[in-house]
């Protein structure tokens, strides 16, 4: 299915074709993936579980966004508030809008399941462009405070500053 058509940017559901594409683009940015989690996107898309988008820009695959119905993890687990779960744009892609385009389409979807979206984003330096992007679109804190591992990391707990160190984010559709 097709969620946005607009000059070079095309958002659609992901095909079976697409995470060895992704894996290959993240590999290219140095990035240590596989195609396992991108695969687990599609059967999840494929049980209902959620919508696993990707954009299209001037015809390459530029980046990606996935909605979760209920997530089952996280400071939202269970409570039946879509969560925006692992959303990138290729580095040779941004800052062409493809991001906010992607997040627009993400957010139109999950307002149809509810007034309320969440997501999580790294606290890491590597993560700086989407926290500063996600508070311009007014998400704010949870409250939870960070989360390590899927588990709210307590006051003085040792962590590592790596993807699972997260704050978790709303914003009132």
């Amino acid at each position: 299915m097709i969620y946005l058509h607009k000059d070079d940017l095309v958002i659609r559901n992901m095909i079976e074709t697409d995470p060895q594409i992704i894996c290959d683009e993240e590999i290219a940015q140095g990035w240590h993936v596989t195609t396992e989690k991108y695969e687990m996107r599609l059967k999840d898309q494929a049980s209902g579980k959620s919508v696993a988008f990707v954009a299209e820009y001037q015809g390459n695959i530029a980046g990606y966004i996935n909605v979760y119905w209920n997530p089952n993890a996280g400071a939202y687990a269970n409570m039946g508030i879509p969560e925006i779960v692992d959303f990138g744009v290729f580095e040779k892609y941004q800052r062409c809008g493809i991001g906010s385009a992607l997040m627009d389409v993400a957010e139109q979807l999950a307002a149809t399941n509810g007034n309320k979206v969440c997501l999580g984003v790294g606290l890491h330096n590597g993560y700086g462009s989407a926290q500063r992007m996600y508070v311009k679109r007014g998400y704010i804190p949870d409250g939870t405070g960070a989360w390590y591992q899927d588990k709210i990391c307590d006051q003085y707990a040792s962590c590592c500053n790596d993807d699972d160190l997260i704050l978790y984010l709303s914003k009132e559709l």
